[in-house]
C-alpha cells in the first residue's frame, strides 16, 4: 500500500500520508511522493486547492532521521522537499491536522496556509527534546503565524497547543468536531470555493498575497494589487460574469 495518497474531490485534492503503524513519520521516499503529487496538482486544471492530511491517529509524528545516514545536509534537505513544495505551491492549501504535528510534522502543518484541527489534534515542535536544532524554517513559520511569545514557548519551553489553543492562537482557522471524516470534509468544503472560482484567478490571488505580505506600505500594495486587477477584467471569465449582471439588471432582476 501507498504511503502517500492522492485522491480528487470537486476540485480539491486530498493528499494523505498513510503509514498509520508509524504514526506516519516523514522518510525520504515520502517526502520525494508529496512534492511529485503537490506538482501533480498544480498542473492538474480540475485541481485548484489541495489538502494535507495523515491517517490517524497522528497528523505526522516528524521525520524518520534514522534513513540519513551519514548524508546529514544532502538527507535534510530532502526532508525538507515534501512540506517546501507545500509551502511554495501556487495552489490554496489547507491543512486537516487530526492528531498529533510533530518537528517536521510541525512543518508541514505550518507550510499550509490554512489549517483546520480535529480534536485530538497537537502540534508539537519537540526538536529541543530530540537533541536537534528546528529546521527547514519552522521558527520563521511559526513566529510569522503565532508570533515571538508562543513561538518561543513552543519552541523552548515544550509548550504543546491542543486543538481549542491552536485555533484561540492563530495556529488553526478552526476547530472541527467528529472524526477523521468529518475533518477531511470539513477541509475539502472550504477548498471547494477556491474550486469553484476561475482556476488562474485563485493562483493570481495567491500570488499576490504572498506578495503584498513582503510589502511595507498601503500605497505599494494597491500598486501591486491593481495590476492583478487590471489583468483580471481582461479575463473571457470576467466577461461572462458583467455580461451575466448587465443581463439581471436590464431585465429588473437587480442586485
Amino acid at each position: 500500500m501507498s504511503t502517500v495518497l492522492l485522491e480528487r474531490r470537486d476540485g480539491v485534492a486530498v493528499i494523505t500520508l498513510n503509514d498509520p503503524g508509524r504514526r506516519n513519520a516523514i522518510t525520504l521516499e515520502m517526502s520525494a511522493r508529496l512534492a511529485e503529487l503537490v506538482a501533480e496538482c498544480e498542473q492538474d486544471p480540475d485541481t485548484a486547492a489541495i489538502v494535507v492530511t495523515g491517517t490517524p491517529p497522528a497528523f505526522c509524528a516528524g521525520a524518520d532521521l534514522t534513513v540519513l545516514g551519514e548524508s546529514r545536509e544532502e538527507g535534510l534537505r530532502a526532508i525538507y522537499a515534501g512540506f517546501l513544495a507545500v509551502a511554495g505551491s501556487t495552489l490554496p492549501t489547507i491543512a486537516a491536522v487530526g492528531g498529533a504535528a510533530v518537528g517536521a510534522g510541525l512543518n508541514l502543518a505550518l507550510a499550509a496556509d490554512v489549517r483546520v484541527a480535529g480534536p485530538s489534534a497537537r502540534f508539537d515542535a519537540r526538536f529541543l527534546q530530540l537533541g536537534i536544532h528546528p529546521g527547514g524554517g519552522m521558527t520563521w513559520m511559526l513566529q510569522r503565524l503565532v508570533g515571538p511569545q508562543a513561538a518561543t514557548a513552543m519552541t523552548l519551553f515544550r509548550h504543546v497547543p491542543d486543538a481549542a489553543e491552536a485555533t484561540r492562537i492563530g495556529l488553526a482557522l478552526t476547530t472541527v468536531p467528529g472524526d477523521h471524516d468529518a475533518l477531511v470534509t470539513a477541509a475539502v468544503a472550504l477548498g471547494a470555493h477556491a474550486a469553484a472560482a476561475p482556476r488562474e484567478l485563485v493562483i493570481s490571488i495567491k500570488e499576490s498575497m504572498r506578495a503584498t505580505a513582503m510589502l511595507d506600505s498601503h500605497p505599494d500594495a494597491v500598486e501591486t494589487e491593481l495590476v492583478a486587477q487590471v489583468r483580471s477584467m481582461d479575463t473571457p471569465a470576467f466577461a461572462e460574469l458583467l455580461a451575466a449582471m448587465k443581463a439581471k439588471i436590464s431585465s429588473g432582476g437587480g442586485r
